[in-house]
């Protein structure tokens, strides 16, 4: 693939600092932009010094325009602890954001990846969820900040397509984890090897008998990679692991792994927390060729290993 000037918002999160690093290592530029509200500095700390990467820092909320070839806009805060701090800033980033975005890519004639999730199903009556569901979201939950911010980013880059020609691709991302995942986001891998480690007791929601669908972060950003470099826009795309989990599994298993002597306490159920969860990937398999390929048990080991190598 011929060398190409990328930019990644939200670059030193979680996925963009995978996303950044892989993409460097495919011989690309990468403009990382972000405000570090979630991200932080260390995630990003080998690149640095490399001359094909370059930091800005910079919150989507405000205009920008970087000529590039490519943006994959992921700059948003995913955790249920972090976008429920502040709703309004959830929202606006989520939505000015991604305006900002479109803006850019308009300006520059650059091809953008917006970085959608599962949650715009919500708590879903379909099982597992394809792209063409249209999703059952409490609108004035305590979810829908992040629910209802990512339903609309999705209908601006559609509309951006369809009245600009701006070049989309939409990535529907489902719970996906792995190394540099913050140890206190609030999501249950992160909570369930940080307190394992700790011998603490772990928190278990509900019955635990909600499902969920693990995706490898290595995996995933093959999907960006693949879904953005598509020769036409195949739409709404769900990336994830479509081996469905139940909460109790996941954290029998977390215990077995690090050889904890952590029990199990429940918890009362959150508010509008999806029940089962689980992605129809056909689309994904059919047009980028694309299907998981690190398994459960691998990918935790290998996030257990990360969470032992920093502080907790």
């Amino acid at each position: 693939m011929p060398k190409k000037r990328i930019a990644v918002t939200g670059g030193a999160g979680f996925l963009g600092s995978h996303l950044c690093e892989r993409l460097i290592n495919d011989g690309h530029e990468v403009v990382c932009l972000d405000n570090f509200f979630t991200g932080t500095r260390r995630n990003i700390e080998r690149l640095l010094d490399n001359h094909n990467f370059e930091l800005v820092r910079h919150d989507v909320v405000q205009p920008i325009v970087i000529e590039v070839d490519q943006i994959y806009h992921l700059a948003c805060p995913a955790s249920p602890v972090h976008y429920q701090r502040n709703p309004v800033r959830t929202i606006r980033t989520a939505v000015q954001g991604t305006l900002n975005m479109l803006d850019m890519a308009r300006e520059v004639r650059a091809r953008i990846l917006i970085a959608s999730t599962s949650e715009v199903y919500g708590d879903p009556k379909e099982h597992p969820q394809r792209e063409t569901y249209w999703g059952h979201v409490n609108p004035t939950g305590p979810r829908a900040c992040y629910d209802e911010g990512k339903r609309c980013a999705e209908s601006l880059t559609v509309s951006y397509k369809q009245q600009y020609g701006v070049e989309t691709r939409i990535a529907r991302i489902f719970n996906t984890y792995g190394p540099r995942m913050h140890p206190n986001d609030g999501r249950v891998v992160s909570n369930f090897i940080v307190q394992a480690l700790r011998n603490d007791p772990i928190t278990v929601y509900g019955d635990g008998q909600q499902t969920r669908s693990f995706c490898y972060v290595t995996d995933l950003v093959e999907a960006f990679i693949r879904l953005m470099n598509t020769e036409s826009d195949p739409g709404p795309t769900n990336l994830g692991n479509p081996r469905e989990l139940t909460v109790l599994e996941l954290a029998k298993m977390t215990i077995e792994l690090t050889r904890s002597s952590s029990t199990l306490v429940r918890e009362p159920l959150p508010a509008d927390d999806p029940v089962r969860r689980k992605p129809d990937i056909s689309k994904a398999e059919e047009v980028i060729k694309w299907r998981p390929t690190v398994s459960i048990e691998e990918g935790i080991e290998k996030t257990i290993a990360y969470f032992k190598s920093v502080e907790i």
